[in-house]
């Protein structure tokens, strides 16, 4: 596949799995289901598919891992430069030691800490938008795969 049809597929695929959580956190009442993070993710799952850092279990536990570590800092210690540095460090290393690092969500708990977030954070945006974009980056997949085989 040339470097043209990759990058539409990818801007297309990208357009799509934001545009659905866009689309259904503007028409869901009290439901986030963006974050700014889910822009980065999508340069990896959509553009980089085949990298290590754009596999589901990365996506979807890397993004869980890092909030949950984000949203335990906001509810138990204080929201300081210190708590942020710490909480942002411990979330790459959690990330690596359990192989599921995924660049995006290191800024998972400086956003959580920052914007004071609850544990709910991590089902919506967090949870729903990683499956999101794991499925609509599986599809899309599945439609290069087609434009390989008839090249």
């Amino acid at each position: 596949m040339n470097k043209f049809t990759l990058a539409l597929i990818a801007g297309l695929g990208t357009s799509l799995a934001i545009g659905l959580l866009s689309y259904f956190d503007a028409t869901l009442t009290n439901t986030a289901l963006l974050m700014a993070p889910f822009g980065a993710t999508a340069v990896l799952v959509f553009g980089v598919s085949d990298s290590p850092l754009a596999q589901p279990k990365n996506v979807i536990l890397g993004h869980l891992i890092t909030s949950f570590i984000g949203v335990f800092f906001f509810q138990f210690i204080d929201v300081t430069p210190m708590s942020l540095a710490i909480a942002t460090g411990l979330g790459v290393s959690v990330m690596l030691f359990t192989k599921t690092t995924h660049p995006p969500a290191g800024a998972n708990p400086i956003l959580i800490m920052l914007s004071g977030q609850s544990w709910g954070f991590l089902v919506t945006p967090v949870l729903i938008g990683a499956v999101t974009i794991v499925l609509v980056g599986k599809m899309m997949q599945k439609v290069k795969h087609q434009f390989d085989s008839k090249s």
